[in-house]
């Protein structure tokens, strides 16, 4: 399910506040300057820090 454009616009990563970015699949979001990734779920994104994968 795809995330929603303007949910996508005003979510920033809980770690550093700055920007994230939709995947090329669109299954998560990923923060360029942490290195983590985000899952979405059922189109929601899981924007917790202890569910975050960082990123090889």
């Amino acid at each position: 399910m795809p995330i929603n454009q303007e949910l996508l616009e005003i979510l920033v990563c809980p770690r550093c506040k700055g920007k994230i970015r939709l995947t090329d699949d669109q299954d998560g979001l990923v923060c360029d300057r942490c290195r983590l990734l985000y899952e979405i779920r059922d189109g929601i994104p899981i924007m917790l820090l202890e569910e975050a994968k960082p990123l090889a």
